[in-house]
């Protein structure tokens, strides 16, 4: 049997349903009342509302930079196009930004990619450092650091071997009987890697992401997982988990398309319509997931799905179609909630250098109260022949693929909005930790925020003074409560929003 075969085979044998019961058990214990401890709880699920009236959720893009693009190709050995398949962090000890990005040298048909180098001071003009361990043909000095896809880094000073300060996970581009598929690599310096496996580590497709989720203390990754869902053999992705970076889990589903994805493809392939290289193929239009980028807020776990939306195959292989960000989130890594099904991230206009193709780094980073979420975008869509040819294809000259930045006021995703009427929305009862309550939330002019809180069963204890203004974390006062005594049993909030938006709460000691 081919190796084509048998892995279609695979995949028939293991449909979604199936593999999802493999998924370790992330979940904790009781939930009722519901522990949020002191971490700040976020409005992009629902689980700790019971019940609200004349209130709305809005879904918050990311503000663009104005200096976007951020980078673009101005070295050789870059080719025609950057991409961020990699990472952006921010070193404490070095007290600068650092990002791994993919660049291709765009030469024959085909295209050889390699991981650059890349540092910044303010973390919007980047400097290109010529200090990679790989030169350029011609034995000039440049920023390629490692001939791999997909370089999810971590900085770890907690590794006692010098040698392993900084870890990646990344995809090495040949077939697996050849030593490709995902594999794990250290270095002293970011620039230097050693290969750690000498076999693929996760099952996965050519596209994985992964970070270090501080608050479970283990590695996670997103590897490609493709398999048949809703009649078609499609992009999806699974998660695994490692708590030594050499040994990981067997993946189980957590992205895969629903009939809502499928519903909404029309329309995300009307807004490229200039773009695309092929006709519609009604039969073959539908949804696929294309990569995951994550955030790690402090009570859940965010995710930017890339969404791939296929209108037909394309003339040179592969599949014709755009991607846009998205937003989804977990509190247990196991059951994901995508509420909204709109951009995160506001495609550019026809013409511009974002309205193609948008992809993100393994994870978005906070810096002080801003969240900062870098990501890649081209101004052609998945099927365009000159990712395929490089003669008179209009490479570099006409398409191009650059990096930019867009950036969140910190947990500022999602909002609860009550207008002038007034809107009220109650939590399930809570367990938390600390002497007072902390809000983030804006009034528009003449609005106002005020707090009830109940017990269990709802019956009011007191009400807040009012709150107004633009507050990350405003502190709500109670006057003649003791708000460390009442949280010694579970306990209701009720808020009361008039022409206010409240984005999280938290109980702070």
């Amino acid at each position: 049997m081919s190796l084509r075969n048998l892995i279609f085979a695979f995949i028939l044998a293991n449909p979604i349903s199936s593999l999802a019961a493999s998924a370790p058990d992330l979940s904790g214990s009781a939930v009722s009342p519901f522990p949020v401890g002191s971490d700040a709880q976020l409005f992009i699920d629902r689980t700790l509302v019971q019940r609200h009236h004349h209130v709305s959720y809005t879904l918050h893009e990311g503000t663009q930079h104005p200096a976007n693009p951020l980078m673009q190709v101005d070295h050789p050995w870059e080719g025609w196009r950057l991409e961020l398949y990699g990472t952006v962090l921010y070193d404490n000890e070095d007290q600068c930004y650092k990002m791994w990005y993919l660049a291709s040298d765009g030469v024959g048909q085909g295209e050889e990619y390699h991981t650059c180098y890349a540092t910044s001071k303010d973390g919007i003009t980047w400097e290109k450092p010529l200090i990679g361990p790989i030169k350029a043909p011609d034995g000039s000095p440049t920023n390629i650091v490692a001939r791999v896809h997909l370089a999810s880094v971590r900085k770890d000073n907690t590794d006692p071997d010098p040698a392993r300060r900084y870890k990646m996970l990344a995809h090495i581009n040949t077939p697996k009987a050849e030593g490709g598929g995902a594999h794990v690599f250290s270095s002293p310096d970011g620039l230097n890697w050693t290969q750690l496996t000498d076999s693929w580590c996760i099952r996965a497709s050519d596209v994985l992401t992964g970070y270090y989720d501080r608050r479970r203390a283990h590695y996670v990754a997103f590897p490609k997982l493709v398999t048949k869902t809703r009649g078609h053999v499609r992009r999806c992705f699974g998660l695994s988990t490692s708590t030594d970076f050499l040994n990981w889990s067997e993946p189980y589903y957590v992205f895969s398309p629903d009939i809502r994805d499928d519903a909404g493809s029309l329309g995300r392939i009307e807004a490229s319509r200039s773009l695309l290289d092929v006709p519609d193929d009604p039969t073959l239009m539908r949804t696929e997931f294309y990569g995951i980028g994550a955030y790690q807020a402090e009570s859940c776990t965010i995710a930017f799905p890339w969404v791939f939306t296929i209108n037909n195959n394309a003339r040179y292989g592969n599949h014709e179609g755009p991607s846009e960000i998205q937003l989804a989130v977990s509190r247990d890594l196991k059951t994901w909630e995508r509420p909204f099904r709109t951009p995160v991230i506001t495609p550019g206009p026809p013409g511009a250098w974002n309205n193609g193709f948008i992809t993100t780094p393994a994870e978005a980073i906070l810096v002080g109260d801003e969240v900062r979420l870098y990501y890649s975008a081209s101004n052609f869509t998945h099927g365009n022949p000159a990712i395929y040819r490089a003669e008179n294809t209009g490479r570099l000259e006409k398409y191009t693929g650059k990096i930019g930045l867009v950036s969140w006021p910190r947990d500022r995703f999602v909002s609860v909005d009550g207008q002038g009427e007034g809107g009220l929305l109650e939590t399930v009862p809570l367990r938390g930790t600390g002497n007072r309550l902390e809000l983030n939330y804006v009034t528009q002019p003449g609005g106002s925020l005020t707090v009830t809180l109940c017990d269990a069963a709802g019956t009011p204890m007191g009400t807040s003074l009012p709150l107004t203004g633009d507050e990350l974390r405003a502190t709500v006062t109670f006057e003649g409560l003791a708000l460390e005594k009442l949280l010694q049993e579970p306990i209701v909030l009720r808020f009361h929003l008039q022409n206010a938006s409240l984005y999280s709460f938290a109980f702070r000691q």
